[in-house]
């Protein structure tokens, strides 16, 4: 049973990682940013769901990280 599910979770994630080489999001023109970066491992986590019509975008702009103290 274990090795079924383990089956299903690299074939989900190969056919994420396919989806994201579609959409063009490994190619060398690409600025490498929180935004990209999101949205490329949430492409990938989604899979088959992007077949479905998903289209998982993040936004990083909002992000506010702790300074480092002085």
């Amino acid at each position: 049973m274990r090795s079924i599910i383990g089956i299903i979770v690299v074939v989900w994630l190969i056919i994420g990682c396919v989806a994201a080489f579609q959409r063009g999001y490994f190619g060398d023109d690409r600025d490498v940013s929180c935004k990209s970066a999101g949205d490329t491992a949430l492409t990938i986590v989604a899979g088959p769901l992007n077949y479905l019509g998903a289209n998982p975008k993040i936004k990083c702009d909002d992000v506010k990280l702790p300074q480092p103290s002085k």
